[in-house]
């Protein structure tokens, strides 16, 4: 729906860009025996990629309400 909705987002190029590769993440963080490094990279992977997902939210749920008004 964002790419329909809010063209000018993406998350294109981004390290986790979709649900499942979060999930796969997240899951390699707290399950694997990762050194510091592949911690922090994901880690930090994790936080852009929810950041740019609470975005979209927000201009998803504004771009809804102009359309209903």
């Amino acid at each position: 729906m964002l790419p329909a909705l809010v063209p000018e987002m993406s998350y294109a190029g981004m390290e986790v860009a979709n649900g499942t590769d979060a999930g796969l993440a997240w899951e390699s963080l707290v399950r694997g025996s990762l050194d510091q490094f592949e911690r922090d990279k994901i880690r930090k992977a994790l936080l852009d990629y929810c950041g740019q997902d609470a975005l979209a939210l927000i201009k998803l749920v504004e771009r809804l309400q102009v359309a209903s008004t």
